[in-house]
């Protein structure tokens, strides 16, 4: 047995790849085939640039050259590449889109997401008014 460990695998779908149905992947992916379904990950996917994705694109971050038609909703990043192509909704905390990408949809860009979830409610120390004196029972000032 090998004492080798692998931190962290790219796993790659070629060109001449087809695939109906969902993709589930733990750390990253590149495909530059073509996909018709459901992408769900924890991890990054890259669409190269001979790659047509349609179906919804859930992952931590997504990289497109190639053509994605469906929506596409990240934890963190989202760039979309000079000759990318995107039909559908984006929802990222972050958007990169370069000059010559073509994106038809609605974007919801929320940088602070992740920070914002529960704002910390801040409380000061109670104000105590001060003490009233008496003398023989009644109050002085």
């Amino acid at each position: 047995m090998s004492d080798v460990s692998i931190s962290k695998t790219t796993n790659i779908l070629a060109s001449d790849v087809e695939i109906k149905g969902s993709i589930k992947f733990q750390n990253d992916l590149t495909i530059d085939g073509k996909v018709e379904g459901e992408i769900i990950s924890p991890g990054t996917l890259t669409v190269g640039e001979n790659a047509e994705i349609r179906g919804e694109i859930k992952t931590k971050g997504v990289t497109v050259f190639g053509k994605v038609h469906g929506n596409i909703t990240v934890e963190e990043r989202c760039e979309l590449k000079s000759h990318a192509v995107l039909h559908g909704d984006l929802k990222a905390a972050r958007l990169v889109i370069e000059d010559g990408a073509t994106f038809v949809g609605k974007s919801e860009v929320t940088p602070n997401r992740i920070a914002m979830k529960q704002p910390e409610i801040v409380r000061s120390p109670a104000i105590v008014p001060p003490a009233v004196a008496s003398v023989g029972g009644v109050p002085r000032a």
